[in-house]
Formats: structure tokens, sequence, C-alpha cells
């Protein structure tokens, strides 16, 4: 059983930034892939970015070049750096671990956007 705690969600400006945090109750460091995810208001859940446990790292393509994703096996805790942050970001952020099969869900952490 892993446990998935997001943190770091709020409330920022267009333009602003904030960094997510999802921490793990188990060892990361053999997790093969961990990822975000978001679910905005009347929207399905969709990717966000992706990192496995090489350090490969995938993006949607609605924010590339804006987010960044990264892993601390050392601290069990994966991050998602966002920078400009526009409205349509506005979201419930989840991270997810997967695992052989395994697939385990935080509870998500709300990002506002306004305009």
């Amino acid at each position: 059983q892993v446990q998935l705690v997001e943190s770091g969600g709020g409330f920022v400006q267009r333009g602003g930034s904030l960094r997510l945090s999802c921490a793990a109750s188990v060892n990361i460091f053999n997790i093969l892939e961990m990822g975000w995810y978001r679910q905005a208001p009347g929207k399905e859940r969709e990717l966000v970015a992706t990192i496995d446990n090489g350090g490969t790292t995938t993006f949607a393509d609605a924010v590339k070049g804006r987010f960044t994703v990264s892993r601390d096996s050392a601290k069990n805790t994966m991050y998602l750096q966002m920078n400009n942050l526009k409205p349509e970001d506005t979201a419930v952020y989840y991270c997810k671990s997967t695992n052989f099969g395994r697939v385990y869900w935080g509870q998500g952490t709300q990002v506002t956007v306004s305009s």
C-alpha cells in the first residue's frame, strides 16, 4: 500500500508560480513511474506530467515549457514546479504512482489561477 499526500496548492494570479509536492509513504526510488494529473470542474482527469525512476519526463502539450517535474528519493517526494500559470490551469491536481500494475492516487490539491 502506498499513501500519497499532495500539498502546495493555492490561489495565484495569472503569470504566477506554485510548487506542488507529493509525499509518499514508501521509498520512491524503485517506483517505476510517478505522475501528476489534474481535473477541472466538469472535465475529465487529464495527464499533466510523468517521471520514471530513470528521470525521464513527459508533459502534456498544454504545460510544456511552463511546468517541470522532479522526484527526490531521499525525501520520498515528487514535485511539480508550475510557472507562468494561466486561468485554464485551474484544477484539482493529483499525484499518482504506478509500479508493476499497482496504481495509487493522492487526494488532490486545489490550484486556482485568477485572471
